[in-house]
């Protein structure tokens, strides 16, 4: 920024004369060159002073013209932390040998050193006096930091400028600059005087967008997915946005938008979008194991620019529950579909299908389901999805084998505040959805709704320790156990509810037809807890204690059953997400600890 550079220049000429003696601060070099005794001796600011010098930082084994260009150097950097400080009358001297090392060039630097000793003496400190930066912008004033009472530290005037520029730029004038600067260091009254005009310029228009280095993503459509207000008033916020929305799409590898240098016609600001393409097609791989579960394989091949739009094709694979005795094999397959910016540019568009098998203890369905809709992003963390959906199933279960059409209303809405999603140590998530559903003979009705709040909270400087807490809730309402979709019901145990336990294996029990049958329950409640803490650099340990309740009504929490879970695991940070070993057991029932179930997964368990 000038005004730094100004004030540096001004200031420096100000004490070339007064560079010379005072008390003592000396940092002593052998005849090796190496430091052997190194102490610093001021009346003030000793350790800004510490900090600010190189020769402090210098390793043992540094050169004689190390030491001679690192002197020099520090000449800047002293005087520019006496000012930090509020210090304005100081004086400074660095010799080596005797001699001062503004005199010394560092080519011709000694081949052996025996002495460097450096001198400061910051003086009395000044306060600010009069102050002024013009024009400021409406209802704006200086910061009490700036006041006749306060230490004038440099840092403060910059602060001011910088902050004063940035509310301009706010308001639409996007050339705002200093044009102007006074800073007198009044010695006799020990008061410093600051004087900086602003030129705000024009109140400028966002002019197009100049887009460049996307040759396989339409330009058109990069406009409509970045949103830049064309014509309206000119705002820093909306190029972040801008910025924001290019880089979600997730089409492009690099984003960056830039104001150009000179004013368009009718004071049109044009922004230039640099972009750069990710390579248009990945493919992915996951494993999951679990004692209790068995293996799950999952795959997706996905495609960033399917139709030259940013639209992005994704498809699906999994298959779990593959080697576990007792339980069928689940098969997956699903497409979606997603076009950025559609009808504004923060809504996109989706349509998704997917064929499904859920093998259950306790239920059987073969399924298929289309659905299409909206995502909208409200703020940079929250986004609300509607949709319409169509389903065909076959079920069998116990109680009946029934085949039905649902016509279904999905609404979910996610606010996520964590500070790295994948592997989170502070803030917090929340995920809401509901799905209204009826069949088309009118015969099933009624809604599933469920709601999932994860928290996380880091203890200590390098945050070693993280408390990670999970707490769920569900219920099915309008539909009885027998009339709502079997998968539409809630059970516990296993990973993604209660680990320690048999997976899905609590629910509830009824008597149909003469028979005692388990189906699942309309509701559910469920938590899990977890301490982390973090022994190596890429390795943490875990203890965790998960519980779950399924219910006969739809009230979480009443009518039912609980069971609880808990062990201890590990974690290993890699590129690609921490790898998960958890080993888990019963915590209630009749068969507390009475095995160990062990589950492998990469990320963390939520």
């Amino acid at each position: 920024m000038r005004l730094k550079i100004r004030l540096l220049k001004m200031l420096t000429v100000m004490h070339r004369s007064v560079l010379a003696g005072a008390a003592a601060a000396c940092f002593v070099v052998g005849p090796t060159a190496q430091a052997q005794d190194v102490r610093l001796v001021t009346d003030k600011a000793r350790d800004t002073l510490n900090e600010a010098s190189l020769l402090r930082a210098l390793d043992d084994d540094a050169a004689p013209q190390d030491y001679v260009a690192a002197a020099r150097a520090d000449y800047r950097r002293l005087l520019t932390a006496l000012y930090a400080r509020g210090y304005y009358s100081g004086t400074i001297s660095i010799t080596v040998d005797g001699v001062e090392a503004a005199n010394l060039s560092p080519l011709a630097a000694p081949t052996a050193i025996d002495e460097i000793v450096i001198t400061v003496r910051a003086g009395p400190i000044f306060r600010f006096g009069d102050i002024a930066i013009s024009p400021l912008p409406p209802q704006t004033q200086l910061a009490a930091d700036l006041g006749p009472r306060q230490a004038a530290q440099s840092g403060e005037i910059e602060r001011a400028v910088d902050a004063a520029i940035l509310t301009w730029r706010e308001l639409g004038y996007a050339k705002t600059r200093v044009t102007g600067q006074s800073i007198v260091a009044r010695h006799a009254d020990r008061k410093l005087d600051v004087a900086v005009t602003l030129d705000r310029g024009p109140r400028l228009r966002f002019g197009a967008l100049r887009v460049s280095g996307a040759d396989n993503v339409s330009k058109e459509r990069i406009r409509e997915i970045a949103g830049l207000p064309v014509g309206e008033v000119y705002s820093p916020a909306e190029i972040a946005a801008a910025e924001r929305r290019l880089r979600s799409a997730g089409t492009f590898a690099t984003v960056a938008l830039t104001e150009s240098d000179t004013i368009a016609a009718d004071d049109r600001l044009p922004i230039d979008a640099l972009l750069s393409e990710a390579k248009p097609r990945r493919i992915g791989v996951g494993l999951e194991l679990s004692s209790l579960e068995g293996l799950t394989v999952s795959s997706f091949w996905l495609h960033r620019n399917f139709l030259g739009g940013a639209e992005r094709f994704r498809v699906e694979a999994e298959v779990s529950n593959i080697t576990q005795e007792g339980i069928g094999v689940d098969y997956r397959l699903g497409a979606e579909l997603t076009r950025p910016a559609t009808f504004g540019p923060d809504t996109d568009y989706f349509i998704s299908g997917e064929i499904s098998r859920q093998d259950e203890p306790e239920f059987l369905i073969d399924k298929i389901a289309v659905e299409t809709g909206f995502s909208r992003r409200v703020r940079d963390d929250l986004t609300v999805r509607a949709a319409v959906g169509l389903l065909r199933a076959r079920e069998e279960t116990d109680v009946d084998i029934r085949e039905y059409t649902l016509l279904t209303l999905p609404l979910d809405a996610t606010l996520d505040r964590r500070d790295v999603p994948t592997d989170a140590k502070n803030g917090y998530f929340i995920d809401v959805n509901t799905t209204p559903f009826v069949s088309v003979d009118g015969t099933i009705k009624g809604a599933r709704l469920f709601g999932d709040l994860r928290g996380y909270v880091s203890f200590g400087d390098e945050e070693k320790l993280t408390l990670a807490g999970r707490a769920q809730a569900g219920s099915v309402l309008g539909a009885s156990v027998t009339e709502a979709p079997a998968d539409f019901l809630f059970y516990s145990g296993g990973g993604g509810t209660v680990r320690g336990q048999a997976y899905q294996s609590l629910g509830l029990q009824s008597v149909q037809s003469g028979e005692t049958v388990t189906t699942g329950g309309t509701s559910f409640a469920g938590a899990q807890l977890e301490a982390r803490y973090l022994i190596r650099e890429n390795l943490s340990l875990v203890g965790f204690y998960d519980i779950g309740h399924v219910g006969a009504t739809s009230q979480p929490g009443q009518d039912g059953d609980w069971h609880a879970g808990a062990g201890f695991g590990i974690r290993y940070n890699t590129a690609i997400g921490p790898i998960r070993l958890d080993l888990g057991t019963q915590a209630s029932g009749d068969d507390i600890a009475s095995d160990v179930q062990v589950y492998i997964g990469i990320g963390q368990s939520f």
